[in-house]
């Protein structure tokens, strides 16, 4: 069965993870709705502080609380099982073992004072039973699977014994030590040279066709869209603005965000052309804009754009554009 024909892994239906605070309240996740299906991967992209990795980490259950609260009327289902309310033995059984989840710096997410080997193994025992020479083992092979050098070494070292890629295989590893059915990659290859983040990507693409599971990609690096993943979710100010497959965000987008992302990336085709920027920055989450949160900043705006946007349907089902004017765009091709 195709990634495109296949059921939803993970269905998320109008998501809202709001931060109560002292100044007021953080609306960073807004209604959030998609899927991920078995054996794909799905990307989530937009700039810094439009809720991608509260998404994530939402879906996860690790968001402390309090500040943040999942809204009621929020559905996270995983096969059909609702995970929000399911409580916290019920998720600690699923993290890891049915999702697992590679977070954006690894320094800070591997342990200091424990050995890479102990931390592999400590899943490999708590989700599926293996004494601690059977984990100590299955680490090493791991660490194998996942292209580290001398992986019978490494395995009794400290992080900060390794680089910054040996450390993100490492995460790796350690996400794939349960053959999860999805994998959440929270900006894999932050911090990365250009040729580490190829490896990185080349092997997440290896292991996703190897091990048959989904994946839920967080970035703002459009390149690493393209490369990898299968369809694209665009979010903005805490809701998505698009979502379609990989062409269409590509070949035809349908929200002048997407094009200002996609305009501001170098092109092989003009290396002089000058770099466009989008002008200003994204809201305060406290105080959100009205209609359309991205207005202030859009070329194309006009007086209807200070009505409520809602998702548009553009006739193939998946592509979704939050803009009154999306179809027309599309139509003409204006929008690019």
């Amino acid at each position: 069965m195709s990634a495109e024909s296949a059921p939803a892994l993970l269905s998320v239906r109008d998501l809202r993870t709001w931060f109560f605070t002292d100044q007021g309240v953080a609306k960073a996740v807004d209604g959030v709705s998609f899927d991920v299906r078995a054996g794909e991967t799905l990307g989530i992209v937009g700039e810094s502080g439009c809720g991608k990795t509260v998404t994530s980490l939402s879906v996860l259950g690790l968001l402390p609380q309090p500040p943040a609260r999942v809204m009621e009327g929020s559905s996270v289902r995983l096969r059909g099982e609702e995970l929000i309310g399911s409580g916290e033995r019920r998720m600690r059984a699923l993290r890891g073992n049915e999702i697992s989840m590679i977070f954006q710096e690894p320094m800070s997410s591997l342990n200091p004072v424990y050995k890479i080997g102990g931390q592999i193994a400590e899943s490999l025992r708590l989700h599926r039973g293996m004494d601690r020479k059977a984990a100590r083992a299955e680490a090493v092979r791991l660490l194998a699977e996942v292209g580290l050098s001398e992986p019978e070494r490494r395995v009794d070292e400290y992080p900060h014994q390794l680089s910054g890629g040996m450390r993100q295989r490492v995460m790796i590893a350690m996400a794939l030590s349960c053959e999860p059915s999805l994998l959440i990659a929270d900006e894999p290859t932050t911090a990365l040279d250009v040729t580490v983040q190829a490896q990185i990507l080349e092997l997440l693409a290896e292991l996703r066709g190897k091990f048959g599971m989904a994946v839920l990609l967080i970035t703002h690096d459009l390149g690493v869209v393209a490369e990898v993943c299968d369809r694209v979710v665009v979010m903005y100010a805490g809701q998505i603005v698009e979502t379609g497959t990989v062409y269409d965000i590509f070949g035809e987008p349908a929200h002048p965000y997407t094009r200002g992302l996609l305009d501001s990336l170098p092109s092989v085709e003009d290396p002089g052309k000058r770099l466009d920027s989008i002008p200003g920055t994204v809201p305060n989450p406290i105080d959100w804009p009205t209609g359309c949160r991205f207005r202030a900043r859009c070329p194309l705006a006009t007086e209807g754009c200070e009505l409520p946007q809602d998702l548009v349907e553009l006739g193939e089902e998946g592509r979704t554009a939050r803009c009154w004017r999306a179809p027309s765009l599309v139509a003409t091709g204006a929008a690019t």
